[in-house]
């Protein structure tokens, strides 16, 4: 692990802002951050703020090793990124696409609380319907089903020539199950919560319970961590983001470019979800692609987007806490 720098370092460059979406997703309008400066440069903290210190120390640890470690070889410019469809009405599919220039797959929320499975139907229909027949197609249920809704909804679902289905269950068994069950369908089973949010994020692959690992720098501790999990499981694997600002998407695009091999687009292009941020020159999608390259933090936009005293004064102690937590391991 990157040498843990003094927490009144990272105090003195910390930048909390709250940034706005264009569309409601996971639950949030407003999407803060904290932004760092290392000696390479800007890096992001931004766990979930419902996530304890323990689990928000890993992503501490990752904002550490890109801010204070040189990233490793790129192996590539351009990261290949898919556009992101929130658990949107069928009606509004059109809009959000239109946010993603060139993107040719979608990655589709489903299994949203409050939801039927009709409703992801019909937003998978829209986003079939929007990119023709050659676009690519992958669903998210961000583990909001047991084995036998997920087992339906794959079959509802399949129609829509599916690349693959993304966390569908929650646990490991219950992955290792639905893919026993769906195998003969040919549709393959991606995790992700069951990587980044595991004591052991290669149990899934160990057990077989998944095809393709889906990877996030900040969670896993950064993109020395996250590239030794890949290798040591031995699956195809791609980079996603957790809705972060263009700094954390520059983190995301350095592990993407470190890959030996990217068969799948990326999840790196949420910058089109929202309405504001924090570079001059946001990392959004342009023919389909972001660039795997740093991305500096403006002051002035800093400044403009900054959070409230109240919630910068709640990032700061949770820093100093999960700083904490690491000082201890």
């Amino acid at each position: 692990m990157t040498a843990l720098p003094p927490l009144a370092d990272l105090l003195a460059s910390a930048h909390v802002v709250a940034l706005p979406l264009a569309t409601r997703f996971r639950g949030i309008e407003v999407r803060e951050a904290m932004l760092l400066e290392g000696p390479e440069g800007w890096t992001e903290f931004s766990p979930f703020v419902e996530y304890d210190d323990a689990e928000s120390a890993h992503w501490l640890a990752g904002a550490i090793d890109f801010g204070w470690m040189p990233a490793p070889r790129a192996l590539r410019t351009d990261i290949p990124v898919n556009a992101t469809v929130p658990a949107v009405p069928a009606e509004r599919v059109a809009e959000v696409l239109s946010r993603f220039d060139g993107c040719r797959t979608a990655k589709v929320k489903v299994a949203e609380a409050g939801q039927r499975l009709g409703d992801d139907v019909a937003r998978v229909r829209a986003v079939r319907e929007a990119l023709g027949p050659e676009g690519r197609i992958r669903v998210d249920a961000n583990a909001g089903w047991n084995v036998d809704e997920a087992e339906h909804a794959v079959h509802a679902l399949a129609e829509f020539d599916l690349e693959y289905v993304e966390q569908p269950c929650a646990s490991v068994d219950e992955l290792t199950e639905l893919r026993r069950r769906i195998r003969y369908m040919g549709i393959p089973i991606a995790a992700d919560e069951s990587v980044r949010k595991a004591e052991d994020p290669i149990a899934v692959a160990r057990a077989g319970a998944a095809d393709i690992l889906v990877v996030k720098a900040q969670p896993l501790g950064g993109i020395r961590r996250a590239l030794a999990v890949i290798e040591e499981a031995g699956l195809p694997a791609l980079v996603s983001s957790a809705l972060d600002t263009s700094v954390g998407l520059s983190m995301g695009a350095a592990l993407a470019a470190a890959l030996p091999e990217l068969d799948f687009d990326c999840g790196l292009g949420t910058a089109s979800l929202l309405t504001a941020d924090v570079a001059t020159e946001p990392l959004r999608p342009r023919g389909g692609v972001i660039p795997a390259a740093r991305v500096a933090a403006d002051p002035t936009l800093l400044v403009r987007h900054a959070a409230s005293p109240e919630r910068t004064a709640w990032w700061r102690a949770r820093l100093s806490r999960c700083h904490a937590v690491l000082s201890e391991t």
